[in-house]
């Protein structure tokens, strides 16, 4: 009896042989194992090598790039924002001062004013205007205290300007209640508006001064950045030397030349920038600091000495302010400049000095005619054009001050774009230098790795 075989049901191909051997688990410690040994072998430590060296010259560059940005872009702000608002600030002072200075000096001769200082109030009041327009443009979002302090300011020489038109009709028609509403706006002026545009000044003063200092601080993680990526290079040429027997690889010589150019064009660019920088601070930003507060000073005196006039009630303390503000003018100019190395503005304050010299006389002659009774002689002297009056020599001092601050200024200016011309091509430069070591690096291990193949 023939026995038939009965059809396997399973697929064709897909046959079990029963006699082949269980799998096991020992293919994947196998696996595990070469993995082990790839792990240890010479390719593997050239990769790893290869990949660490890329990261390094990578993250270098890339940080190098990310740096020199961002001083570049700060000297350009400090140039085109911080800067222009502060000198911005001390216009708006000066302008409110020169205001105050005009509308004084119409009421102390009664009657309608001269021409040419009602030209001067009005003038001064349009600057202050579109001084104000230009600093609160330039204001920063989040300057909060700079926003809060130019909308008071404006408010107030709104209100100021008021009083003053009221006090001129006054005056006019001879009516003597215009002396007090002078008071009034003066007060106003003096006691809360100009000492807020001086807090204005101060605080945008502050920022180009914060600003400078910071930039002299050397970018310390790129240089450290740089260091480890030349560092690393010339330590795997020195290994696969020694371990191969063979000449300096071509390739991590021209890397390491890249990192090397790279790292000393960054240190000589920052550091010839950071002088630059350096000197902006000590020959532009103290030396106008210091004619500014003398500027200042020099307004906060003559507006002293007109109050006293129109206010003819014997009030002592415009004769403190007098002394007060005098004193520190006196001080300002003779300790000018700030340092020995400063050479900047000099003979203006020497000017200044002079004429100072003269008002002060001048001042002396007006107490003494004032203290007799001669109002009318008293003044004739502040307000008079002969050379020998107070209004002659305070255009003087001012004059050689505004001289000496646009000098100052100007050395400020040219230092600063000095310092940002020293970085100009260091961004491309970084660039090329870093993909030029990049590639050499790759060039480089490429042919030692290819002959474990």
């Amino acid at each position: 009896m023939v026995t038939r075989e009965m059809p396997s049901t399973q697929p064709q191909g897909m046959r079990i042989d029963a006699s082949a051997p269980a799998p096991t688990t020992e293919s994947s410690g196998i696996d595990r194992r070469e993995i082990r040994e790839f792990a240890g072998s010479t390719p593997a430590r050239l990769t790893a090598v290869g990949v660490v060296l890329l990261l390094l010259a990578l993250a270098s560059g890339v940080v190098t790039v990310v740096a020199v940005n961002n001083r570049e872009s700060t000297l350009q702000t400090l140039l085109s924002a911080t800067e222009p608002l502060a000198n911005s600030a001390q216009n708006l002072y000066s302008a409110l001062s020169v205001a105050d200075a005009a509308a004084t000096t119409a009421f102390i001769s009664r009657g309608l004013e001269p021409r040419e200082v009602r030209e001067r109030y009005l003038n001064a009041v349009a600057t202050a205007s579109t001084e104000l327009v230009y600093a609160t443009a330039g204001l920063e979002s989040n300057d909060v205290e700079n926003a809060r302090l130019l909308a008071a300011i404006s408010s107030g020489l709104t209100t100021y300007s008021g009083l003053v038109e009221t006090a001129r009709a006054n005056n006019r028609v001879g009516n003597p209640v215009g002396s007090a509403y002078l008071g009034e706006a003066s007060t106003l002026m003096q006691h809360t508006v100009l000492p807020m545009a001086q807090e204005l000044h101060a605080n945008q003063e502050r920022r180009v001064f914060d600003t400078q200092r910071a930039y002299a601080q050397p970018p310390w993680l790129t240089i450290v950045l740089l260091l480890a990526s030349v560092g690393s290079l010339l330590a795997a040429q020195i290994l696969m030397t020694r371990h191969s027997r063979r000449t300096l690889n071509s390739g991590l010589i021209a890397a390491s030349a890249a990192s090397a150019s790279l790292l000393i064009w960054l240190m000589v660019a920052g550091m010839l920038s950071a002088v630059s920088t350096g000197r902006a601070l000590s020959h532009g930003a103290v030396p106008l600091h210091e004619l500014t507060d003398a500027r200042i000073t020099a307004q906060q005196v003559r507006a002293a000495e007109t109050l006293k006039l129109v206010r003819r009630d014997g009030e002592i303390s415009y004769d403190e302010a007098y002394r007060e503000k005098s004193a520190h003018l006196t001080e300002l100019l003779e300790s000018y400049p700030p340092s020995t190395a400063v050479q900047v503005a000099l003979s203006e304050v020497e000017q200044a000095r002079t004429a100072w010299s003269e008002w002060e006389s001048a001042h002396i002659r007006m107490d003494a005619l004032l203290e007799s009774g001669d109002h009318a002689g008293a003044a004739a002297i502040a307000v008079g054009t002969g050379p020998a009056d107070a209004p002659g020599r305070f255009d003087d001092v001012d004059s050689a001050l505004t001289a000496g601050i646009i000098d100052a200024r100007g050395t400020l200016r040219a230092r600063i774009t000095s310092a940002s011309n020293v970085l100009g091509g260091l961004t491309e430069g970084a660039v090329l230098l870093t993909v030029i070591g990049a590639g050499a690096i790759v060039a480089g291990l490429r042919p030692r790795l290819r002959e474990y193949r």
